[in-house]
């Protein structure tokens, strides 16, 4: 048999990077890069050659599973989907609806079957208890987006092809290629900004991004909203103010409030709070301000902190009062060719209802993933006696992972959609694995809506899946069908049957491409697969704004509210070590830890820490430590260099592997240790009870 050429979409991380995959005898030969692919023109990483491993992994599960007693037996989809359904109905009908409780994870954006089929399933469901990996990551983005622009999806992106000076905080594209931010091929792209302006990183690490940027700073964890309001206030005061085509879309009272709230901001403090001296603050503000063309872009770092929130929204207003606000090389919007804000009028869910026991608040219909374990324990106000977990680990992506592991050994009933046996999913009754990686059609639903470039591209099936597997669209649709059908009988719900029994997946596909303004659908998306280029971003503010006035909302009462309080609350400044997290290049949170390929060669997972602190301590690379916080322990590996700000050690995030009842070869071999066993569920941002995942106060003891 001949050879045979595919191409698509890796759908491994945010990157949307072009693949060329080349099959022999239905199997896969070689992975590269799509040189024709508009978006990434040949680029890849390595998590690419994962999607082989993805693929051939003995330990993907491809069959329903059951657990009777102790052990997993393999059921057929008929029994899997009728039992689980009549579970979930009688738990709703004995409890209430909020008895089930719904937990989606990260790998859910990138599975087109699941964007578009599982919200379908959670709306039958109709609990308030829902969760997801949103309040773990990147929240402060979407309420800023909401309440600044009108809809949380209303999120800019800076114009790194044209800008000539990127400021990147908290960030680190070299490993995540955006983040927020879909940015193929970082490494090229700081080139070219190099070679006409500027690539400064502030960061508590010296990054891999650092290290191929202009300049690096070194930064205390969770300081940096002290840094952003000084910059703000040196603009305010200064008079460097440049709105440019902004200025009937800005309120010049709203900028002289801003001005008051910052007159008392005491610079030396923030200088102290930083480690950033006055005078290198006022440089990093000026070449900022000066630059033809900049953009100021956070991450991780910063919106998974104590001011998470108020953090997103300074980067938004400095790059608003810059000038390089939705204009070419600052920060702009995409325009998708799938719309994914669907209104004209502004849309901000927030603190609608509120958890049952600290009483944190509601976003988009989910409460903190911070409090899940404790409104399991807390039975008797939140009835919670089911949890359905979608595409996640929160074992292992949730602050305090041990309680929440606890917690779920509690529940009645327990269903994970996932392709494997992991630490979270080990807890089930029934684990429903969708077929997956290459056996699908795929196109970045979400992405495209972050992406530095428009383009759009559709990934048909690479190899056919196995009979009886089930695809995730088909299996969230099978399960709304069933639950339906044990509801009473109603002409609504015979309905609402009816229609999702011919609803498909390339129908709600070529439905929003029909509607996304650029003439397309499906078939004519087909005959492209390298895909379309739609052209660089253009400014649009006057189409993206939803509120009646048509002006951006600088303060918002919660952001008066935030600032006020901060500015009130000088603690004394901790010489505690400070725990941050970081990312590796070959992973992807905690489910690519399974690809022989990509967890070859040396231990990833280790301890960062300065030879300060090291010295202190009696300790040497290679020694094993022990790091413990207010909620657990964990023993590691250190690494002493100076590539870390003293007082801060760093541990990547993912990892943990060592528990008992999963069935993961690879990663059960090298299993790390999991940061959230350290990460405190009780320690969140106060306005929206988002995990705080930088910054957490541990010691470190050399282990004899």
């Amino acid at each position: 048999m001949s050879e045979i050429t595919k191409y698509r979409t890796c759908h491994l991380c945010e990157a949307m990077c072009g693949v060329e995959i080349i099959l022999k005898k239905n199997k896969i030969k070689k992975i590269s890069g799509d040189k024709k692919d508009p978006f990434s023109k040949g680029h890849i990483c390595p998590k690419a050659i994962g999607l082989k491993d993805i693929h051939e992994d003995p330990n993907r599960l491809k069959k329903p599973l059951k657990k009777v007693g102790k052990n997993w037996i393999e059921i057929s989809w008929d029994q899997a989907i009728n039992e689980v359904s009549e579970k979930l109905h009688q738990i709703q009908e004995q409890h209430g609806k909020n008895a089930i409780a719904i937990y989606s994870g990260n790998p859910s954006v990138h599975n087109l079957g699941t964007i578009l089929g599982a919200p379908i399933f959670y709306k039958t469901i109709k609990s308030k208890n829902v969760f997801s990996a949103t309040s773990a990551d990147q929240l402060a983005h979407h309420l800023a987006a909401a309440t600044m622009f009108g809809h949380s999806n209303l999120l800019p992106v800076p114009d790194l092809h044209r800008t000539h000076h990127w400021l990147i905080l908290g960030g680190n594209p070299m490993v995540s290629n955006g983040s927020m931010m879909t940015a193929p091929n970082a490494r090229k792209l700081i080139k070219d900004i190099k070679r006409k302006g500027k690539v400064v990183v502030i960061d508590p690490r010296f990054s891999e991004t650092a290290k191929k940027a202009s300049e690096h700073h070194f930064i205390k964890p969770a300081s940096d909203i002290w840094l952003l309001l000084a910059m703000i206030k040196i603009i305010l005061d200064e008079k460097l103010i440049t709105l440019n085509h902004l200025e009937n879309y800005v309120s010049t009272k709203e900028l002289s409030v801003l001005k008051a709230l910052l007159q008392n901001l005491d610079l030396d403090y923030v200088a102290a709070k930083t480690g950033i001296k006055n005078e290198t603050i006022s440089l990093i503000t000026k070449d900022f301000i000066n630059a033809k063309s900049a953009s100021i872009y956070g991450r991780l770092g910063l919106s998974t902190v104590e001011y998470g929130s108020l953090s997103i929204w300074a980067i938004n207003i400095l790059n608003i009062l810059s000038g390089n606000f939705d204009t070419p090389g600052g920060i702009m919007f995409p325009k998708p060719a799938i719309r994914v804000v669907n209104t004209k009028k502004p849309v901000l869910k927030f603190n609608r209802w509120q958890s049952t026991v600290r009483k944190l608040p509601e976003f988009n219909g989910e409460l903190p993933v911070s409090t899940l374990a404790e409104e399991i324990f807390n039975k008797k106000e939140s009835k919670i006696n089911a949890l359905i977990t979608v595409c996640g680990n929160p074992v292992l992506s949730t602050p305090n992972g041990k309680q929440l592991e606890k917690a779920i050994d509690t529940l009645e009933f327990m269903v994970s959609v996932d392709i494997y046996l992991n630490e979270t999913t080990k807890n089930a009754d029934y684990i429903l694995p969708p077929a997956t990686a290459l056996e699908v059609s795929h196109y970045d639903y979400i992405f495209n809506n972050l992406a530095i470039r428009n383009t759009t591209k559709y990934s048909e099936p690479i190899i056919a899946k196995s009979k009886d597997a089930l695809y995730d669209f088909d299996i969230f649709k099978r399960l709304t069908i069933s639950l339906l059908k044990k509801h009473k009988k109603t002409d609504q719900t015979l309905q609402q049957i009816g229609m999702f029994k011919n609803l498909t997946l390339n129908y709600l596909l070529d439905s929003g491409l029909k509607k996304g303004g650029y003439n397309l659908d499906l078939e004519k998306l087909k005959q492209h697969p390298n895909g379309i280029d739609l052209g660089s971003l253009k400014p649009r503010i006057e189409d993206v704004l939803l509120f009646e006035n048509k002006k951006i909302r600088l303060l918002s009462d919660i952001y008066i509210h935030e600032i006020n309080k901060l500015l009130k609350s000088k603690k004394t400044i901790s010489n505690a070590l400070s725990l941050i997290g970081r990312r590796n290049l070959r992973s992807n949170n905690s489910w690519m830890h399974n690809s022989k390929s990509l967890m070859k060669g040396s231990n990833i997972c280790n301890l960062i820490i300065h030879p300060n602190d090291a010295m202190k301590r009696n300790i040497t690379s290679g020694d094993l430590v022990e790091i413990t916080s207010r909620v657990g322990s964990v023993r590691i590996t250190a690494d002493v260099n100076d590539e870390i700000c003293e007082s801060v050690i760093s541990i990547p995030h993912g990892w943990g592997h060592h528990r008992k009842g999963i069935k993961l070869d690879i990663a059960a071999a090298n299993p790390g240790v999991s940061i959230n066993d350290l990460t405190d569920d009780q320690f969140v941002e106060e306005l929206t009870g988002v995990a705080i995942f930088s910054g957490i106060d541990v010691e470190v003891t050399l282990c004899k």
